[in-house]
């Protein structure tokens, strides 16, 4: 089995179509890996955040998701549930943001998405990030769209507890949605944690991993 070992990742991206979509979908994984890499750089691209309100609700859960990382935040103003209009724009983001960063790891909607924000985003991703590790991560909702992962980030109780609460606390504006709370995040995360060999874990669809170094 491939390891990731959070210990050697020094520099990641955040890659998400709206403002939440991270903290739902990697929520455990980011805290997880910034609590364990102080000073970890971190940076983070929201393609859909035109609303004023939602982009503050981002920036402030960014920042509890991350702490003690260096923490750059860039969003664009597409509107939601129009990326494939704005493909040359949303490609031009992620391309500039390449140029400031080589991560370790980038965490990005999953392709099998059927939201077309989220499976925009996702074929954008490797098409500028070409040689970088790219988890998919999940972001249940209505649509019956979720895939069996083959990737999992083992969390504890406590740091279920804690994205739970941080989801409430920063993005008030979707507490209203059917779908938006406890059980449904909980639910999720202990499939994956029964599926992972342990209590709770958050699930991730990878692009390409190379198992060692290349040849030749």
């Amino acid at each position: 089995m491939s390891v990731l070992r959070p210990e050697q990742v020094d520099e990641v991206v955040l890659l998400g179509a709206h403002c939440d979509d991270v903290a739902i979908g990697a929520g455990g994984a980011v805290r997880d890996l910034c609590v364990r890499r102080p000073g970890l750089r971190v940076h983070a691209l929201v393609l859909c955040a035109a609303d004023p309100l939602r982009r503050a609700e981002e920036e402030a859960a960014l920042r509890a998701l991350c702490p003690d990382a260096k923490l750059e935040l860039t969003t664009l103003d597409i509107p939601d549930g129009r990326l494939p209009a704005h493909w040359n724009r949303a490609k031009e983001a992620l391309e500039d943001l390449r140029q400031r960063c080589d991560p370790d790891l980038v965490l990005a909607t999953a392709g099998h998405d059927n939201h077309q924000d989220h499976r925009g985003l996702a074929r954008l991703a490797p098409t500028v990030f070409r040689d970088h590790l790219i988890l998919g991560y999940e972001v249940l909702k209505a649509e019956p769209d979720l895939e069996q992962p083959a990737v999992f980030w083992p969390l504890t109780e406590s740091q279920v507890r804690d994205k739970i609460a941080l989801l409430h606390e920063h993005y008030p504006s979707q507490t209203s949605r059917a779908w938006f709370d406890e059980e449904t995040f909980r639910s999720l995360v202990r499939i994956r944690g029964v599926q992972a060999g342990c209590r709770y874990a958050e699930g991730f669809h990878p692009t390409r991993l190379l198992v060692g170094t290349p040849v030749g």
